[in-house]
């Protein structure tokens, strides 16, 4: 069965691939999750050389100076015995290297690809996957060297650069630090153990390394540092013999050298007794083993972050929708579902279950009584405007009684006013309903996944609305035709009966009313001037405005009526009707042009699925393999 570190390096390597390791992804990153070993150093500590004898493998670039500028993730995968050894670049991931030289290669022209040939640093990693019967499972990340100054070539900010990007990695709570220290050197000035200080200062997260332990000056050793009295760490300090510089340049084989560190150990007077806790190898089971114990206590929150994203991610996945059938009828199908869910959003917003529907109403209860007690009606029936109308209606001969064409000209010109708050009243509707339809389109999840088909919808809603508002201004302007085509009777035959009562004309209209003089004697008739009078215009323009008035009132109440039949109940019944009929005539690819989803969305849909099947593999495989001991 694998083990958890296997698995663990697995998962991370996928993460990377998916762009979550070092990506702004909303998503917490699950590679943050997991612990790893942090490799920090000063130059020339020996960082590189106890890494190759952890691997058992010369694969890095050496020299003078910053060697090591870009972060170098190396995760190393234990596999059957006979196997043969290969490492794998996330870079180039489906090329395999045997020849370990073409690694080092491969790492400094990678180096240089981004940092160029000079003594830049970089905080892109580069990831590294060796596959080998002679690794233990474990996640090492090398870092850049620790420095105090800045040589020829670099800028002055390089050293305060270093020491960021290494803090980045060593200060997270996951990170597990490997703090290499020379022992030919005062550990007190040991750039490592001065940084892992201040990140871990109780020291549960630091393992200490002590190199060159042959180089020390004859009749000294570091037992004081090794056996944890010069300075205590929770974790245990290991001291390992590299090759020297001459192994190096004679290319001695890492097993034959192995093989001279285990020797020297067991042979050394100051650390014999100490042989068994001494070494690469045992330092690499040792972080092995110590990895595994931390990934396992933290199985529960690993867990449950990983459950966390599983949940969102279904969530966005459900948000994105699901990939677009090929066959036109199962096209057609989602094309009238994603119409559906937008008809439904829209309905909401008329019948009261969103916001927006309200304002139709508005448009009745306060723009159109207010438009309507704007109308010009006092300078229409103007002493003046009255007198002109009625007298040009008279032409050569005189009104006998009333004037009735005078009366008809008065009425229908004062009824035009009304065209244009009816007018108003459709436009403003039909304003209200197309600000509606975008709304509900911005609101329909579904539809932005195809820009294509989201326009579609709103040509033909718009398009419909255009004939609603048509029928509409058709119908409002007719109810207001109606009204100047005939007018109320009982008006008219009203007015003689006033006239005949009418006794005094300053008391129009007034029943058994009689001029000055005694009670009962017989009225003398009205001279004949009266009807030029000015109370008689005025008692015209009364009357006139008194009809205008109920007028003004049935259609305050049918023009809404209109509004609503023709417009709004149309919209809320039949808004798309034309359009599913066009869709149904159309052809397949068309329809395939409609649901053309936007490649950004696409590839947003593709990756989310993607971390999906990671997460849910991450998880099963975890679980079955979390509690096996």
């Amino acid at each position: 069965m694998e083990s958890l570190i296997g698995l663990v390096n697995r998962i991370q390597r996928a993460c990377t691939v998916l762009g979550d390791y070092g990506g702004s992804d909303s998503i917490f990153s699950l590679w943050e999750a997991l612990p790893s070993v942090a490799v920090v150093g000063g130059q020339s500590s020996g960082k590189s050389s106890v890494l190759e004898s952890i691997v058992g493998r010369d694969f890095l670039p050496r020299g003078s100076g910053i060697v090591t500028r870009r972060p170098l993730v190396l995760q190393l995968h234990k596999t059957d015995e006979g196997t043969q050894e290969y490492a794998e670049f996330l870079h180039l991931s489906k090329r395999r290297f045997t020849d370990f030289g073409m690694v080092r290669k491969e790492i400094q022209e990678e180096t240089d690809r981004i940092t160029g040939k000079t003594k830049q640093i970089s905080p892109v990693p580069i990831h590294l996957s060796i596959y080998s019967p002679n690794v233990v499972n474990l996640t090492l990340i090398d870092l850049p060297g620790l420095t105090k100054v800045a040589v020829e070539g670099q800028p002055e900010s390089i050293v305060e650069d270093i020491e960021n990007m290494v803090r980045s990695y060593v200060e997270k709570p996951n990170s597990i630090i490997l703090a290499i220290s020379p022992a030919n050197q005062d550990i007190a000035t040991s750039d490592a153990i001065k940084l892992a200080r201040e990140v871990d200062p109780t020291g549960e997260r630091t393992f200490g390394v002590l190199t060159k332990l042959d180089l020390m000056d004859k009749g000294t050793n570091a037992l004081d540092v090794i056996e944890g009295r010069s300075y205590r760490l929770q974790q245990p300090w290991v001291g390992v013999v590299n090759r020297s510089q001459a192994d190096i340049n004679k290319n001695t084989d890492m097993v034959l050298a192995r093989r001279k560190e285990r020797e020297y150990f067991a042979t050394s007077p100051d650390y014999g007794h100490l042989a068994n806790r001494m070494g690469s190898e045992y330092l690499a089971k040792l972080l092995s083993k110590h990895l595994e114990t931390v990934i396992r206590a933290r199985i529960p929150s690993i867990l449950s972050m990983i459950n966390k994203s599983i949940d969102e991610l279904e969530s966005e996945l459900d948000h994105l929708g699901r990939p677009v059938a090929v066959d036109a009828g199962a096209q057609l199908y989602t094309i009238l579902e994603l119409c559906r869910a937008f008809n439904r959003i829209f309905k909401e917003h008329l019948d009261g279950g969103r916001a927006g529907g309200d304002r139709i109403y508005g448009v009745f209860d306060n723009q159109l009584p207010a438009a309507l007690r704007k109308l010009p009606f006092d300078r229409h029936l103007s002493l003046q405007n009255v007198r002109k109308v009625v007298s040009e209606a008279d032409g050569y001969q005189p009104h006998l009684i009333a004037p009735e064409q005078g009366y008809r000209r008065l009425i229908e010109g004062s009824l035009s006013y009304f065209r244009g708050p009816a007018e108003a009243s459709v436009d403003a509707v039909h304003f209200v309903l197309k600000e509606l339809v975008r709304k509900s389109l911005a609101e329909t999840q579904e539809l932005k996944r195809f820009p294509t088909l989201q326009a579609e919808i709103a040509a033909a809603c718009n398009e419909a609305l255009e004939r609603f508002r048509n029928e509409s201004k058709k119908t409002t302007l007719r109810l207001v035709d109606m009204e100047s085509s005939y007018l109320t009777v009982d008006f008219f035959r009203r007015l003689p009966q006033e006239m005949e009562n009418t006794g005094n004309p300053g008391n129009p209209g007034k029943p058994g009313s009689t001029p000055a003089g005694r009670p009962g004697t017989t009225p003398a008739p009205a001279p004949a001037m009266d009807r030029y009078s000015e109370g008689h215009f005025r008692r015209i323009g009364s009357n006139v405005s008194s009809y205008v008035g109920m007028v003004s009132e049935t259609l305050r109440n049918t023009i809404p009526k209109a509004v609503v039949h023709c417009q709004v109940k149309e919209a809320n019944t039949s808004l798309l009707n034309h359009f599913y009929i066009q869709i149904g005539k159309r052809e397949a690819k068309h329809l395939s042009q409609l649901l053309d989803e936007d490649p950004a969305l696409m590839e947003r849909r593709h990756q989310c699925a993607k971390r999906l099947e990671l997460y849910k593999s991450a998880r099963d495989e975890i679980d079955s393999v979390a509690w096996v001991r």
